[in-house]
């Protein structure tokens, strides 16, 4: 299993931290488990991060925005997502809930504090600044930053109404979070 980190104060990458952390939620009966779980239990990271690969790059059916995608987990339906049959185990002689700093709770426990927030990622592909929403099935875009925030804010206003809203467990006018994520070595961005 990953571990939390790598040599003596050192920290283990997020990707890494995210599939423990998966694995220590779920178990042999079932391997499902939604993205505020992991966010809970990495609440040292930061929690877009968190978000972000689970829903992203750590997913294989994720939308291909991104240049590296791990295939750790597949998302099952709107905000439940499984670890992938090669990632699935558990160290020998523990349950997953026995696990060491395990927070490992029922699915439906974590359902029961609805989010306050819809987060969203925007990329840049080429030309284009693409938006995805992580809780509405929302995706678009615009030719600057700024363009794309507002085609989103305009999306996620026609999508959403107060009873969609309630339906998905958010309160009748959420925050919206955005994350803008980039490459880090600026030979590999978009000119």
């Amino acid at each position: 299993m990953a571990e939390a980190s790598t040599r003596a104060g050192e920290k283990a990458p997020v990707h890494m931290e995210v599939l423990a952390a998966a694995l220590r939620l779920c178990g042999p009966d079932d391997w499902m488990f939604r993205p505020i779980q992991i966010v809970r239990a990495l609440s040292h990271r930061n929690e877009s991060s968190v978000r972000t690969h689970v829903v992203s790059r750590c997913c294989v059916n994720a939308p291909e925005n991104h240049d590296h995608r791990l295939p750790y987990f597949r998302r099952v339906r709107r905000g439940v997502y499984e670890i992938m049959p090669d990632f699935r185990r558990t160290p020998p002689g523990e349950t997953p809930c026995s696990a060491p700093g395990s927070v490992a709770a029922p699915l439906d426990d974590y359902g029961a504090a609805p989010p306050s927030a819809i987060h969203a990622v925007i990329t840049r592909s080429e030309d284009w600044y693409v938006a995805e929403c992580l809780e509405a099935a929302v995706v678009t875009q615009g030719r600057t930053f700024d363009e794309t925030l507002g085609n989103l804010r305009d999306a996620l206003e026609l999508h959403l109404d107060v009873e969609e809203c309630a339906r998905i467990g958010l309160p009748p006018n959420p925050r919206l979070v955005v994350s803008y994520e980039t490459s880090v070595f600026a030979s590999q961005c978009p000119a």
